[in-house]
């Protein structure tokens, strides 16, 4: 796959995580969780880049990321990182993580 198929495979899976929803890095490309930081740090697209978050549920944004996560009523844990166990986008079926 090329690298602006890939960037678009990417950008569409960001666009399809709902309100109120997460996924990480690694959920939307598991081999290349890097590239998916590059890929939303580049972008000059309006999507929901806020809604993906670390494996462990660490923001990269810090506060501005948390603001908006917090005004979609996304859980938080007392740590601070993101509730994946209720706030992580359950995966399509046949799908699974790497």
């Amino acid at each position: 796959m090329g690298d602006d198929a890939r960037e678009s495979r990417i950008l569409d899976g960001v666009r399809a995580i709902p309100e109120g929803y997460v996924r990480t890095y690694g959920d939307l490309d598991p081999g290349a969780p890097r590239l998916v930081g590059r890929v939303l740090a580049t972008l000059h697209e309006d999507v929901p880049w806020h809604r993906v978050v670390r494996a462990d549920g660490s923001l990269t944004q810090g506060e501005r990321q948390a603001e908006l996560l917090r005004a979609e009523d996304v859980p938080f844990r007392p740590s601070g990182r993101v509730d994946l166990a209720a706030a992580r986008l359950p995966l399509p079926p046949g799908e699974h993580l790497e």
